[in-house]
């Protein structure tokens, strides 16, 4: 089996070859920005990783994967616009190098260029299951967007955003990986909530990181999400333990339409400190991945199969980035 290395370098240069050639080049030169600014791959080096543990040959899911990754960055660049963010990976965003109307058309040409690579399986199952899947991320965005303008989210429906948001391209990715690597449903559907689990735990590391994370390894500004009032599993859980003193604070931060940001960064962080909400964001985070491995322990490979796939959301876990 490779490693992650290799699954990611082929995955590197299969991205570097993809070709936009038609006119307008306005039209596609976002789309290569976009993908030109990197990333963990770690959604298309997945679905490879999931192929090769069952036995599959990566080339048999090669374009989907490919599909799912052009998916994802399409997301992230109408995500940024819709968030006014001004960084992706420590470089400007589409709407901020361009404009926000080239954001709009050039976001919808990477769905459209993401459908025609996933499209190149002939599993009908798989293309079901990635349309599932985007479709239900929309919904996630629409529940993101929701929660800006509420005050009473629930940690429920912040679990279930998060989940429709983030976790099922991981888990589309590793069930289309087994898919069409030969697994059984049983080990496909296995493999579908170990990756429910995994974008779980990420995404709440992810909230994690944008209060402590390092702007210069985390690739986006810190304190994104307290100065948009996002509603982060940090904000709702500070919110449910704060004294009636220190609702009426953050209710007044929140309310603010003018205010130092650094200012309301450092409000915000102290308050965390001061209601234990960095230690309670880890140990759910550790909850999830106990779920996970959990969710590996019912496939029918062998442990040494599944190794290198482990072994790279071990890692995941620990970025800092």
């Amino acid at each position: 089996m490779r490693t992650f290395e290799e699954i990611r370098n082929l995955i590197e240069d299969s991205i570097a070859h993809l070709e936009f050639k038609e006119p307008p080049r306005s039209l596609y030169d976002p789309i290569v920005y976009t993908l030109s600014l990197g990333g963990k791959r770690i959604r298309p080096a997945l679905a490879l990783m999931a192929c090769e543990v069952f036995g599959g040959a990566v080339e048999q899911a090669l374009s989907p994967a490919l599909g799912i990754e052009v998916f994802h960055n399409f997301t992230l660049l109408h995500d940024d616009l819709m968030d006014d963010a001004d960084k992706r990976r420590g470089q400007p965003t589409v709407h901020k190098a361009w404009n926000p109307n080239v954001a709009i058309l050039s976001g919808d040409a990477m769905l459209i260029c993401a459908y025609r690579l996933v499209c190149q399986t002939t599993d009908k199952e798989v293309i079901d299951l990635f349309s599932r899947t985007a479709l239900e991320i929309c919904g996630g965005q629409q529940y993101d967007m929701e929660f800006e303008s509420r005050t009473d989210v629930t940690e429920a429906e912040y679990v279930e955003m998060i989940r429709l948001k983030t976790a099922v391209l991981l888990a589309c990715a590793l069930k289309m990986g087994a898919m069409l690597g030969g697994a059984s449903a049983e080990d496909a559907e296995a493999l579908y909530d170990y990756g429910i689990h995994i974008g779980l735990a990420f995404q709440l590391q992810d909230d994690l990181l944008d209060v402590y994370g390092d702007s210069k390894t985390f690739g986006k500004n810190i304190g994104g999400d307290i100065l948009c009032n996002k509603k982060t599993f940090l904000l709702i859980n500070a919110w449910n333990a704060a004294n009636v003193e220190q609702k009426r604070l953050m209710a007044d931060w929140m309310a603010r339409d003018s205010f130092d940001g650094q200012e309301k960064i450092r409000f915000f962080t102290a308050l965390y400190d001061q209601l234990g909400i960095r230690e309670l964001t880890e140990s759910r985070i550790e909850a999830y991945y106990r779920m996970a491995d959990e969710d590996l322990a019912r496939l029918s490979v062998a442990p040494e199969a599944l190794k290198i796939l482990k072994s790279t959301c071990d890692h995941l876990m620990k970025r800092e980035k």
